[in-house]
């Protein structure tokens, strides 16, 4: 990538989002925001208590990551949200025209194992089947990248950052 770009990270729950978007935005040299972060407490409480976001609960959260995302258009910056659907990176992209997508790709065995074995996360592994039910992948018209996420943090971060700087010029006309 040639100049700075918001890059989204995104895939189902347990890809490793938010450790991969860390180290992927002190590769790129940009600050790193938490989607996580971004929800309302009521999203929350409804993924912790094992029940799946509807539309209407996505829009308000998708919203602030987009606001987030344009404050940094032109600086750069790396923001997780699982981001499954077409029409949830078309909100994004009517926010932060930009953004790029790093689609977090993998054996679904091996992110439920994954899942089971962090601690203190809302998201329960339950959820996994309503996540790979409702994920769109990245089209061919969408700017991004799929990384498949076997291996260490540090080899899933070097594939992307090679998978991004082998884009063309990505810079919004």
């Amino acid at each position: 990538m040639r100049t700075p770009h918001v890059v989204v990270v995104m895939g189902v729950a347990g890809t490793g989002k938010t450790t991969i978007g860390p180290l992927l935005a002190a590769r790129l040299g940009v600050p790193y925001a938490e989607g996580d972060d971004f929800h309302p407490a009521a999203n929350i409480a409804k993924m912790s208590a094992g029940h799946a976001l509807e539309d209407a609960d996505r829009w308000p959260w998708l919203d602030a990551i987009g606001s987030w995302a344009h404050g940094r258009e032109g600086l750069g910056g790396v923001v997780s949200s699982s981001a499954l659907k077409r029409s949830y990176r078309d909100r994004l992209r009517a926010a932060a025209p930009g953004v790029v997508f790093v689609h977090l790709t993998g054996d679904r065995k091996l992110i439920e194992d994954r899942m089971a074995h962090r601690q203190g996360h809302f998201m329960p592994t339950a959820l996994l089947d309503s996540q790979f039910a409702t994920l769109q992948p990245l089209e061919a018209d969408e700017a991004g990248v799929a990384v498949d996420v076997g291996g260490s943090p540090e080899e899933i971060t070097a594939r992307a950052v090679r998978a991004l700087d082998a884009l063309p010029d990505l810079t919004p006309q």
